[in-house]
């Protein structure tokens, strides 16, 4: 039911209810605020705060990623879920070594707002050698942002990938 339609059944339902009739003011002051609409601005922001995260990696500054990451953010990544303190010691370094040694090239993000919450997915294609392997995988992402005074921080974050096949395979 669209929002102007709800308010005129709240509306209505009071006159019945308590038999006074509502100032157009009175039912405006008692609607509830409809939910904040996805702005461009907030998309762009979601974005740079990702783009940040995975600079940080490959940059090596594992302050800078762990950054915006709050402290009851869940990171899902090779079958297991982690804290940030278990991300912080044992996936971290090597995510950071990784992203530093091997190429990928992401494919458009695509971001969704929700007031306070945002989402955002992307697909990539990742090769070169890491530790003595040949690496050619696609991968998916998939991240969930709230909005806090500081800025989108993540706070969940599942990575998958598997390897790509060879053309005609």
């Amino acid at each position: 039911m669209p929002f102007g339609a709800r308010v005129a059944v709240v509306a209505a339902a009071l006159v019945l209810l308590t038999g006074t009739a509502l100032s157009a003011h009175d039912v405006a002051r008692a609607a509830p605020t409809p939910p904040r609409t996805q702005s461009q601005g907030d998309s762009a922001d979601v974005v740079a705060t990702v783009e940040r995260f995975h600079a940080a990696l490959a940059a090596g500054d594992s302050a800078a990623a762990l950054a915006l990451l709050p402290p009851d953010v869940i990171i899902l990544e090779s079958g297991g879920v982690e804290t940030r303190e278990e991300y912080r010691s044992h996936h971290l370094p090597g995510d950071i070594a990784f992203a530093r040694a091997v190429k990928s090239e992401r494919g458009a993000m695509r971001v969704t707002v929700h007031g306070d919450v945002a989402w955002a997915s992307s697909t990539s294609v990742t090769q070169g050698e890491y530790r003595g392997r040949q690496i050619n995988s696609a991968g998916a992402e998939l991240v969930v942002l709230t909005r806090t005074p500081q800025g989108w921080r993540i706070s969940a974050l599942h990575w998958s990938s598997r390897t790509r096949r060879a053309p005609g395979g």
